[in-house]
């Protein structure tokens, strides 16, 4: 007889207010002029089966201009993941998706390109940054 898959659990989204509260303290920090944090939203998400610990989405300029909103980020943690880790890592990963935020702030994300001066230079950055802070 074929084994049965377990059924999952929808995915669960709900409102992160200490995440944004932390985005906000480290634009401040690392002096991140560019990234209007007024325009970023900040979601914990639960039973998600994403690899990562953490996701940025940016909108589109399609959806910018049919909705009439300017450009607007959301950083998803996955709760299972990202929670448990120390007060340091839990920065680092949320540097890492705030890094995807290109400086003109247009909606669109820097992909992890290896071109010089590209995300993994700006993350370096980033992160030197905040561990002299």
């Amino acid at each position: 007889m074929p084994r049965r898959k377990r059924p999952r659990k929808s995915i669960e989204w709900q409102k992160a207010d200490d995440i944004k509260k932390q985005v906000s303290e480290l634009v401040e920090k690392l002096e991140l002029s560019w990234i209007d944090v007024r325009r970023i939203y900040c979601v914990r998400s639960n039973h998600s089966t994403a690899r990562a610990y953490a996701r940025i989405w940016g909108m589109s300029r399609i959806w910018q201009e049919t909705l009439g909103i300017p450009a607007t980020y959301c950083i998803e943690v996955i709760s299972e993941k990202y929670d448990h880790l120390p007060e340091r890592k839990r920065a680092e990963i949320l540097l890492h998706e705030i890094a995807h935020i290109p400086k003109n702030f247009s909606g669109a994300l820097v992909p992890h390109s290896h071109n010089k001066g590209g995300f993994h230079d700006k993350l370096k950055l980033f992160l030197r940054a905040y561990k002299k802070s």
